[in-house]
């Protein structure tokens, strides 16, 4: 599921999933945050989030199975709809 999935990448060992998006400023950032915020808590499945001016990185992964669930990766195809909508 994982290749569907482009610019999404296995780190920590493969616990985690990750993908930075980039975008033209500091308000389309928030914008973004603010979409993904209401996505991940209807999914109730929240991400770690790492922002600055241009950029947010986004980390799934789930504590109960100590590493990647499909729930992660579905999540992450939502959040990958958002940036195409």
């Amino acid at each position: 599921m994982l290749a569907e999935l482009p610019g999404w990448a296995l780190e920590g060992d493969g616990k985690r999933v990750a993908k930075t998006y980039e975008f033209k400023n500091f308000h389309e950032t928030m914008e973004f945050v603010n979409a993904l915020a209401w996505v991940v808590h209807r999914e109730d499945h929240h991400p770690d989030l790492h922002l600055s001016y241009k950029h947010c990185r986004v980390v799934f992964w789930t504590h109960t199975v100590g590493g990647v669930s499909e729930n992660d990766l579905i999540c992450a195809a939502k959040i990958d709809a958002l940036v195409k909508a």
